[in-house]
């Protein structure tokens, strides 16, 4: 499995004059510690007397993508993700709305990283008609 960190940059403030404007660098990491949690249901509603969702598994925020993907759509709303905030774009708890949309940017950034790191020479073949 690759480890994955994600870097995003962008300006602090619109003044480059100013000394607080200096880039800052969000980061996910896929590779952090994870818990993907399940709520007890009935009838696939989220039981009201609980105590709070139970562990299904205890990896990375990885694999914790995977195994909620692997669930049936109409059923994902039962599912969280525990993991340790990456402000922005990751909250302590990750709700099942936010989960497929990790899931998208991952995937993009594992293809973009591999067209990316393609030899040189394997670009120029494809281009060549």
């Amino acid at each position: 499995m690759m480890a994955m960190v994600v870097e995003a940059e962008g300006e602090g403030k619109m003044s480059n004059s100013d000394p607080s404007a200096a880039s800052t660098t969000s980061r996910i990491t896929f590779d952090a510690p994870a818990t993907f949690r399940k709520w007890p249901s009935v009838n696939g509603q989220r039981r009201v007397d609980s105590t709070g969702p139970y562990l299904l598994l205890d990896g990375t925020l990885d694999e914790c993508i995977r195994q909620f993907l692997a669930k049936p759509t109409v059923t994902r709303h039962l599912y969280e993700i525990h993991t340790a905030s990456q402000a922005p774009f990751v909250g302590a708890v990750v709700s099942a709305e936010n989960v497929a949309e990790l899931a998208h940017l991952r995937d993009f950034l594992v293809r973009a990283a591999t067209a990316l790191t393609r030899p040189a020479t394997e670009n120029r073949g494809s281009e060549s008609g």
